[in-house]
């Protein structure tokens, strides 16, 4: 066999584009990657208490306090939080916390920013690292709804 610089530039050039459509077929599933022990942690919550901030991303202010036993709607709140983690940090402030509780006993805090387009997320420890996920237009809308 015959390998000659043109043969060789070929190769070199399939195995480019090979190398790229990997990294793509591994790096897509990981941008949308669930939080499975985070969601069967919290959906048996029994209740939920949600205090909503002042809205401008600062803690020092609860202006309301709203008690969710709704099932439903606990659901669709761990539903939410658990569907796509993120990458970012908390540095954005904080626009809310929900607790989620089982027979009285908080199972998990989770801290929200809603009100600033570039920061909306979810922010809550697991395993001792804070972990951040995606708070979609559709999770915004449900906290909203459940403050009236």
């Amino acid at each position: 066999m015959i390998f000659s610089f043109q043969t060789g530039c070929v190769y070199i050039c399939e195995m480019k584009y090979l190398l790229v459509i990997l990294s793509i077929v591994f790096v897509l599933p990981a941008c949308n990657k669930t939080n499975k022990e985070l969601k069967k942690r919290i959906i048996n919550a029994d209740s939920v208490a949600i205090n909503y901030f002042k809205g401008d991303g600062t803690m020092d202010t609860v202006v309301a306090i709203k008690i969710i036993r709704d099932k439903q709607k606990i659901e669709q709140l761990a539903t939410f939080i658990a569907e796509r983690s993120a990458e970012g940090d908390d540095s954005c402030g904080y626009d809310g916390s929900l607790h989620f509780f089982k027979m009285n006993r908080v199972v998990q805090d989770v801290d929200f920013r809603m009100n600033a387009a570039d920061c909306m997320n979810f922010y809550f420890l697991q395993d001792g690292k804070t972990q951040t996920a995606v708070l979609s237009p559709e999770a915004k809308e449900l906290i909203i709804s459940l403050r009236q």
